[in-house]
């Protein structure tokens, strides 16, 4: 079998931002010192060369990228559950727009360009005991659509928040978080578009005193997919959990982008995504950026991707990133790994009597394990199981064509 394999890191990478009259980029310093704005003039169409835009395929991205009000007729939007409020947030109107400010085209585009932000609330010291859950359907692969959903969980609730995604349309949107003092916040963003849907996203959290966050990523439809998972800490003791799985198909282009960044002391942060491939031109990304600021002190991090090569022709980039501004930390770490099948572990189960195509089954399933049980949220965890079993039986076919 062949692959091709990418893994990239540094302790602290620079970043292109600015650019020279000859075509040239200028280097950040900092993961910090990258632009942000509300004003679209400040974000030109990206060309590709940029940091934050060199692993996507922007050519396909025209559309999406045009500055274009959403077609009236692109969403269906539906919201389930109880024991929460909701409403809507005009541009300008706090909350919205406190903790994400755009950086990058899409997501300005996705906040000028959404007149009405829905708004969910979780008062102050409720339980939900049962998830919200919004299902966004794309009414059509041609119809543009831009959204914006402010999400606040008041002080010490405890709510799971789910945002599923069906059908096609061409969508930019942003999620903007906020998890008071003391609050429990579990977000899951599930990606089942069809396959030609094409969704650029910024999430972008602002968690609280001894609050905790958790964000979860699972992506399994549409051409491309690109994710922004973002954090920043509003006073000590806050934890954050970003959680991601992916299984990418021929044709499909699935890209996921943390920045963590410790702003605040005794703050703790886990980033742990996990992804598959098969097929021809089956492309994943992963970029994780770390960045622990002096006043940081006594904060612990931990970044992991690995990522599972199935058949011919797949492509697997991951570059994690740690940048370290002061010495007085619990701990700070970073790993990646690309790789195709263990061999020795298909032939353990092989010469127990495991058909070959069952052991491909074992395998994959034993890669996602840990981070499936970390996810623990049976609404999402039994879905997934039966989305990746329906992959699995894909990549043995491709597996026989290939032999």
């Amino acid at each position: 079998m062949t692959a091709e394999i990418s893994e990239l890191g540094k302790t602290s990478q620079a970043t292109l931002a600015g650019q020279h009259a000859d075509g040239g980029f200028v280097p950040d310093q900092s993961r910090a010192e990258r632009k942000k704005s509300f004003d679209v003039a400040d974000f030109g169409v990206p060309s590709g060369r940029e940091e934050e835009w060199r692993f996507t395929p922007v050519d396909r991205l025209s559309p999406l990228l045009a500055e274009k009000v959403t077609d009236d007729d692109a969403l269906t939007v539906t919201i389930e559950g109880e024991g929460f409020e909701t409403g809507t947030l005009a541009i300008g109107e706090a909350p919205r727009g406190t903790v994400l400010t755009p950086g990058d085209r899409a997501s300005v585009l996705a906040h000028a360009l959404t007149q009405d932000a829905s708004h969910l609330v979780i008062p102050a010291e409720a339980e939900l005991t049962q998830p919200a859950r919004l299902t966004i359907h794309g009414e059509g692969a041609d119809k543009r659509a831009n959204g914006h959903v402010v999400i606040e969980a008041k002080h010490h609730s405890k709510a799971l928040v789910i945002l599923d995604h069906t059908g096609s349309a061409q969508v930019t949107a942003n999620v903007e978080i906020i998890t008071e003092d003391g609050a429990d916040l579990t977000l899951v963003s599930v990606q089942r578009w069809d396959d030609d849907a094409l969704h650029l996203a910024d999430h972008t959290a602002l968690v609280g005193r001894d609050a905790s966050y958790r964000h979860i990523a699972v992506t399994l439809g549409g051409a491309i997919v690109r994710m922004n998972s973002n954090v920043r800490y509003a006073g000590p003791g806050g934890e954050a959990t970003l959680l991601g799985v992916y299984f990418s198909d021929a044709g499909q282009h699935l890209e996921h982008r943390s920045f963590v960044d410790h702003n605040a002391p005794r703050c703790t942060s886990l980033v742990t995504y996990k992804g598959a491939l098969q097929g021809e031109t089956a492309r994943t990304v992963w970029v994780g950026d770390v960045l622990i600021r002096a006043e940081a002190e006594g904060i612990e991090t931990y970044e992991l991707n690995r990522n599972l090569v199935l058949t011919d022709g797949a492509r697997a980039d991951s570059v994690p990133n740690l940048e370290i501004e002061t010495g007085e930390i619990e701990g700070a770490g970073h790993a990646s790994s690309t790789g195709r099948f263990d061999d020795e572990q298909l032939f353990y189960l092989q010469a127990r009597g495991i058909p070959e195509a069952e052991a491909r089954r074992l395998v994959v399933r034993g890669f996602f394990a840990d981070i499936i049980n970390k996810i623990g949220v049976p609404e999402v965890v039994d879905p997934l199981m039966e989305a990746i079993e329906a992959e699995l039986a894909a990549t043995q076919e491709i597996v026989e064509e290939q032999a």
